[in-house]
């Protein structure tokens, strides 16, 4: 089952941390303008693509379009950057990485700390905190304030490839999502309800995008899209890996923000199952999707699920996910939206 490879590298590799998505958005308005009946844009800038259904329900679905990054909150004497992280960070992925900072032109930097010729024995030992990072442009103040300010975004540098039957890159987390909900409009027939396909904001840093336009929408049924984590690494026990890599599409259960509605995690099985989807089921202990902003942040809540990409090394810059697992996302996303009105919804 092919993707495609080079859209989904374009996505992956467009610039957008928490609050500074335009990049991403400008990808997905060109590739969604003749996908849907209407486009709008919230205050928040969330992309949504609304498509007339044939009956008077509502279906949302969420994925977000920012990838973890930082912010620039000083430049010192000499020119060297501190920054704050905007959403989740492992400081031990932060080694040797380069980094771009988006000024007034976008320039290259790269991760700096103490070098291990001078940490002490016990230093060597730890884990280097965030705090104690800095970033190195490679100029003198001066310079440096040409292009950069205060509260400049900064994002990760990283290229995707192809590895195997695998795609590599930083923000797979969850561009790929991006990705799957604009071949999934690409893709949809007819559809028995109203679909809202919303491309949302800063989802790394509280699940903000999705609950304002839940607000808006006010959906019966959602869907949450986004990567989840895929520990079937060596070393892992079974009862760790969360899910696999190539055993299909991972169907949620819950995470620490969400418990799936059972009817939707039992259609959704169903559904896979009837179109011969390879699936898989997932609980995430930790770690919560726009899933959570959709479910609750409508009055009297909606029924909703989500349909999560198995992805290893989650949060750094080699996030790896199977291009089988992509193609039955998509597979799986567009079959449960074409037929929601073909299952009892009734509490049993």
């Amino acid at each position: 089952m092919s993707i495609n490879v080079k859209l989904l590298k374009e996505i992956c590799e467009t610039a957008g941390a928490p609050g500074h998505e335009q990049r991403v958005r400008e990808i997905v308005l060109r590739e969604i303008k003749k996908l849907a009946d209407k486009v709008s844009i919230d205050n928040m800038g969330s992309v949504t693509a609304f498509r007339k259904g044939r009956k008077d329900k509502k279906v949302m679905i969420a994925a977000h379009m920012d990838e973890i990054g930082f912010i620039v909150t000083h430049i010192d004497d000499n020119g060297f950057l501190r920054f704050i992280p905007l959403g989740g960070f492992d400081p031990k992925t932060l080694t040797a990485q380069r980094v771009i900072i988006h000024g007034k032109k976008d320039v290259i930097g790269v991760m700096g700390s103490k070098p291990i010729h001078m940490m002490s024995p016990a230093e060597r030992d730890k884990v280097v905190p965030i705090s104690d990072y800095f970033i190195d442009l490679g100029m003198n103040k001066k310079d440096v304030e040409k292009i950069v300010s205060v509260g400049d975004p900064v994002t990760r540098e990283r290229e995707l490839i192809e590895m195997g039957n695998c795609v590599n890159c930083k923000s797979i987390d969850n561009r790929v999502s991006v990705f799957i909900l604009i071949e999934t409009l690409r893709e949809l027939k007819a559809c028995p309800y109203d679909v809202y396909a919303v491309f949302t904001v800063q989802e790394e840093v509280g699940i903000r995008g999705a609950s304002a336009s839940a607000m808006q929408i006010r959906p019966d049924f959602g869907f949450g899209l986004d990567t989840t984590i895929a520990f079937d690494v060596p070393g892992a026990a079974k009862h760790e890996m969360i899910t696999k890599l190539g055993d299909g599409a991972a169907i949620k259960i819950m995470d620490s923000s969400t418990i799936c509605d059972y009817r939707m995690v039992k259609y959704m099985k169903q559904t896979a199952e009837k179109h011969k989807i390879k699936y898989q089921t997932e609980i995430l202990p930790a770690g919560g999707t726009d899933t959570a902003g959709i479910q609750r942040m409508t009055p009297g809540g909606s029924i909703s699920g989500a349909v999560s990409i198995p992805t290893r090394h989650i949060h750094q810059v080699i996030e790896m996910a199977d291009k089988d697992d992509i193609r039955a996302s998509i597979d799986l996303l567009k079959h449960c939206i074409q037929d929601l009105d073909k299952y009892d919804w009734s509490f049993k």
